[in-house]
């Protein structure tokens, strides 16, 4: 049994295909600057070198039906024929506050996402598209759903309601979604492995940090509080998003400077954040070398960016009282050493005490590592996130009848015994290059 899952952004497309049977990755990759000229796929097969091919995608159609293509040639695919898949997993940005888990795709939830569009504009249309064309390609197959809101939908009302006209939340929907559910599943799930603990008797507070970023307070194994809000807008400083900022301030620069709404927004989502503050960087690896230049607004753009996160750190933690792991996850959280250092300095009172040695050390996405000091009560996991594996695991169970919201259900990965039979294999490389890397692998309880 073979399992797809694709994943269409607004100028992206990825993929990854699974033998389930095997519990192994066959082939993972992307399909970038969809809509633009000069697109191209990066293709990687299990025990192959990665291949790179340019071929024009002006749609998201085009691009799936490249995927496809590229999966069953005779040279470069890892299955003979599409008909080996038993299921599609495809990402959806929102399902708004309808949806509290993933679902087959059905004309009805199609209704859904084409009601929440408004709160995506640049990630559902091309959802929608990679849904559509690869039903077109496997019309017999169930294809689900996996929203990034569904986790978050057991945040009390007091976390997710907005102190604006109470209508606006009936009428509109305006409320707090959150995002990076996904993600926030995988993690939570294996810090209470990590732990040795109950999912639904721990706390965590996990940080995704990423070109979007977001932190997540999850209370008794299930999401609490987080800092995105009805859209991918609000909370951390991102790579090119503000984050939070004074309601009042569009309107001020407006009347200032004559933009109209819509250049507003635009400003607000692709030029601000990191690009803002840098004038011309969101690749933190860009951002860090310009730094050690000494560039002042390459080092004040990481100083907002840490501070952002430390402050919600620091907001969660009161909020749950008890927290029983810190946990840094996505790209930047699993390799920006010198971001997470800045995040933590100044956070013991509260319990969260580094090792800045181990920090050093953690910087792979093939080991769960503990970065906290010798002694410390509090664990500070870095856990290499994998969504794909819950898409996975989602569209698997939902072909087969045996899914359920996350709170009645479980994922393998929370088998104290779980591999990543990939990662497992790429740690052996980590390991011959840093061998000290060993001291702070995270076992599980």
């Amino acid at each position: 049994m073979v399992i797809l899952v694709l994943n269409c952004g607004s100028s992206s497309a990825k993929y990854q295909v699974y033998d389930w049977d095997n519990k192994d990755v066959l082939a993972v990759g992307v399909v970038e600057k969809v809509t633009f000229s000069g697109s191209f796929i990066g293709h990687e097969a299990k025990g192959r070198a990665k291949l790179t091919l340019a071929q024009d995608c002006p749609t998201h159609t085009d691009a799936v039906n490249l995927i496809i293509k590229l999966l069953t040639d005779k040279e470069h695919g890892v299955i003979p024929d599409m008909s080996v898949i038993g299921a599609v997993g495809h990402r959806v940005l929102h399902g708004g506050d309808k949806f509290t888990k993933s679902v087959i795709v059905d004309d009805k939830a199609m209704e859904v996402f084409e009601e929440v569009k408004d709160l995506g504009p640049l990630h559902i249309p091309a959802n929608l598209m990679g849904i559509e064309a690869a039903k077109k390609v496997l019309p017999d197959v169930p294809h689900c759903a996996v929203m990034d809101t569904a986790w978050h939908q057991t945040m009390p009302p007091e976390s997710f309601l907005y102190a604006l006209p109470y209508e606006w939340y009936e009428k509109y929907g305006v409320r707090r979604y959150g995002f990076h559910g996904t993600s926030f599943l995988y993690t939570a799930k294996r810090a209470a492995v990590l732990l040795g603990k109950d999912p639904f008797k721990t706390n965590v507070i996990i940080c995704h940090l990423g070109n979007g970023s977001s932190v997540n307070a999850v209370k008794d194994g299930k999401s609490f509080d987080t800092s995105m809000g009805i859209t991918p807008l609000e909370g951390l400083v991102m790579g090119t998003r503000s984050g939070d900022a004074d309601l009042a301030m569009p309107f001020y620069v407006m009347r200032k400077t004559g933009m109209s709404a819509q250049e507003m927004e635009s400003a607000l989502n692709k030029k601000s954040g990191l690009l803002g503050i840098t004038g011309q960087y969101t690749d933190r690896r860009d951002i860090q070398a310009a730094a050690d230049k000494g560039d002042k607004r390459a080092i004040l753009s990481q100083d907002m960016e840490a501070y952002r996160v430390k402050k919600y750190i620091g907001a969660y933690t009161a909020a749950l009282g008890r927290v029983d792991a810190l946990v840094f996850t996505a790209g930047v959280g699993e390799f920006a050493t010198v971001i997470r250092r800045k995040v933590l300095e100044g956070l013991a009172p509260l319990g969260y005490v580094y090792d800045p040695a181990k920090n050093d050390l953690a910087h792979t996405r093939n080991a769960e590592t503990n970065i906290a000091a010798d002694g410390a009560k509090v664990p500070i996991f870095i856990i290499p996130t994998d969504e794909e594996l819950v898409m996975t695991e989602d569209a698997f169970a939902l072909m087969k009848g045996t899914y359920d919201v996350h709170t009645n259900f479980k994922y393998t990965f929370q088998e104290k015994s779980y591999v990543n039979k990939s990662r497992s294999e790429g740690l052996k490389g980590d390991l011959q290059k840093n061998p000290k890397l060993a001291g702070i692998i995270a076992n599980p309880k």
